[in-house]
């Protein structure tokens, strides 16, 4: 099972990418410019295929979950049977230290498992929200001109700087001395699935927080105070998952 376990992880690694589709220039919408049919067909697809191999490994971690959790029933009873074997002086302490020491893995598999789980969640809400945000700016040529944009779904900031990812250290270290962790980046720069779905993410990078919480807010404040673009969602996908993330960077331009 740990094969498969990497199998899926490896899976789930190519595919929890979080797509900001851009948002058309003033000048093209001042055209009157319009995706082609054949291009809003290509997105519907891909967006749609991305959900389809995202759901397949929640599937696949669903059922590792089962494998694991009766490992856990398993070590627990090989534990407490090696407390009562211990107290009774037939085996020693070290056999009781190496039964605790299984059951916290196989405890820890179990949760590691839901937490991927709810990753693929967050990644399927991420796309369709994002998605959701690109027709809501679309339409609305007032809101593209805005250099803040704030919606029921959404925050964007366009910035007054430039912006690369070899400034990110800057978030990070702000980040990490605010909350004494690590910055919980979920996508850095340029991915396979980028490539493949042509879209520009080489100085983008995607934070698994939600914009409205202490840390979200946060974060939010010094992007704004030091120029730095980026497109916060809070929506959620009723039904079917919630996927809050920060957008770190210019939005991901399809080439």
């Amino acid at each position: 099972m740990r094969h498969v376990a990497n199998r899926i992880g490896i899976t789930l690694s190519a595919f929890l990418i979080i797509v900001v589709i851009a948002v058309p220039s003033v000048s093209a919408q001042r055209k009157n410019k319009k995706p082609t049919p054949a291009k809003v067909d290509e997105l519907t697809k891909l967006r749609e295929e991305f959900v389809k191999l995202t759901n397949e490994t929640k599937a696949g971690f669903e059922k590792l979950i089962v494998k694991y959790e009766a490992d856990v029933t398993k070590a627990e009873a090989e534990l407490a049977k090696s407390k009562k074997l211990y107290d009774e002086g037939l085996i020693a302490r070290a056999q009781v230290e190496e039964n605790e020491r299984a059951l916290a893995s196989a405890r820890e598999k179990v949760t590691s498992t839901r937490r991927q789980i709810t990753d693929a969640d967050a990644q399927i809400a991420a796309i369709l929200v994002e998605s959701e945000a690109e027709k809501t700016i679309a339409k609305n040529l007032r809101l593209a001109r805005q250099r803040l944009v704030r919606t029921t779904a959404f925050i964007r900031y366009s910035g007054t700087s430039g912006w690369g990812l070899g400034d990110a250290w800057k978030v990070q270290r702000f980040f990490s001395d605010t909350f004494k962790r690590e910055l919980p980046v979920a996508v850095f720069g340029q991915g396979a699935i980028h490539d493949r779905w042509r879209l520009d993410h080489r100085n983008a990078m995607d934070i698994s927080l939600h914009p409205d919480s202490a840390e979200g807010q946060a974060l939010l404040n010094f992007l704004q105070q030091n120029g730095i673009p980026y497109l916060a969602f809070r929506s959620a996908i009723p039904g079917t998952a919630t996927g809050p993330h920060i957008h770190i960077g210019r939005p991901s331009h399809r080439y």
